[in-house]
């Protein structure tokens, strides 16, 4: 249980990329990772203090900067809905995988989310540009509208969800 409390915690204030922080009474410079008991994981959720659900996406380290996305499903309105989760200058974002034009996924292959130079995240389909830090529409067909963000934090090299 001591690695949901810990969550709990760390799931209150924001983190750099990377950052490790340390157990309630470490020194500064001593480190340590959330780890999964028996029984927690990727599917299973857990709360912080707000009573808000948490879920593991995937380790900080899969995702690189203006590099592939990981694909996750989040569950809507009883659905499993599919999801992706990216990092631009150093933070992660994540969105539902459905272009704001026609809900359409955009990946063109698993993972590969952003434009050739890495600078938008780009609808394989219509090529509509989204900004990674916002969702917004930069150009194409999706006029104004923006990707449905998702609330994701970093906390000890692991990407979150935090759900409600």
């Amino acid at each position: 249980m001591a690695g949901k409390e810990r969550l709990r915690k760390l799931s209150e204030r924001p983190s750099k990329p990377g950052e490790r922080l340390s157990k309630p009474g470490a020194s500064p410079n001593q480190s340590s990772e959330v780890r999964s008991e028996p029984g927690e994981g990727v599917n299973e959720p857990i709360t912080d203090r707000a009573g808000v659900g948490v879920r593991l996406i995937c380790d900080g380290s899969d995702l690189t900067d203006s590099g592939d996305g990981v694909r996750f499903e989040i569950e809507c309105k009883g659905e499993a809905v599919p999801a992706f989760a990216i990092r631009h200058e150093g933070r992660v974002y994540a969105y539902l995988n459905r272009c704001a034009h026609i809900a359409m996924e955009l990946d063109w292959t698993p993972g590969k989310f952003f434009d050739a130079d890495g600078a938008y995240l780009i609808c394989s389909t219509h090529g509509a540009l989204y900004a990674p830090e916002s969702g917004a529409c930069r150009g194409g067909p999706c006029r104004g509208a923006a990707l449905i963000r998702l609330d994701v934090f970093e906390a000890d090299g692991k990407v979150y969800l935090r759900k409600g």
